[in-house]
């Protein structure tokens, strides 16, 4: 089984220096490449692919998250976990509008960021719990731009409920969901096997017409289920 190649870029060099010397503790993982701004993490392209960048925010000149495009074009298999100390929702919601597979807190233990840079490269986008409270806060908060009246819709009959979409058990999933917690979480949680909750899951983002946990969450904060 190939190694899991990484790139890290922060700008901090004695945390960079740990981060790395942390990860190779971990046979999982290959440190392939390490940069302190942006320009160096670009120069890299043209001699690594990693698997995943960790990307801090508060780089020196261009942020982390307004760097996330110029990313994903030169590294274009990559996925990008942001780690970072930015608790802003803001830098949140930017982040995973631009394309990012995930956003922890500089808090992480070391062992959740291992699993979490596994479970991103699964496909499965990964927020700490901490900041996925303030994400969904936001969304429910921010008001609404009133449509202009030229793009009304007409009026038609209301959209089916929650109730009415999901069972009970995929409405008691998506609040957990919604939370932060992974499968596995949410498996123990509720007394139930791993790949049970993956169907259920996969069910609904399919009723409700959703692609990913994070636009699931969203939709359950618009809900009020948050």
């Amino acid at each position: 089984m190939s190694l899991i190649q990484l790139l890290v870029v922060d700008d901090h060099n004695l945390f960079r220096r740990g981060l790395i010397a942390l990860l190779k503790q971990d046979g999982r993982f290959d440190v392939v490449g390490e940069a302190g701004d942006l320009g160096q993490a670009l120069r890299c392209a043209g001699q690594i692919q990693p698997d995943l960048i960790l990307l801090d925010n508060h780089l020196p000149g261009v942020r982390g998250v307004d760097g996330i495009g110029a990313l994903k074009q030169a590294f274009a298999n990559a996925r990008i976990l942001m780690l970072t100390v930015s608790e802003n929702e803001e830098d949140l919601a930017t982040a995973m509008q631009a394309g990012a597979d995930g956003y922890l807190l500089k808090t992480v233990e070391s062992d959740q960021l291992c699993q979490a840079i596994v479970r991103v490269l699964a496909g499965e986008p990964v927020i700490s719990p901490e900041m996925m409270t303030k994400f969904v806060a936001a969304f429910r908060t921010k008001p609404q731009s009133p449509s202009p009246p030229e793009t009304l819709a007409p009026l038609t009959a209301p959209p089916p409920s929650l109730e009415e979409t999901l069972s009970a058990r995929e409405r008691e999933i998506l609040l957990l969901v919604a939370h932060g917690d992974s499968n596995k979480v949410i498996a123990r949680q509720l007394d139930i096997a791993e790949t049970t909750v993956k169907v259920h899951v996969q069910g609904i983002l399919r009723k409700l017409q959703l692609s990913s946990r994070v636009q699931a969450a969203v939709y359950a904060a618009a809900h009020g289920l948050v």
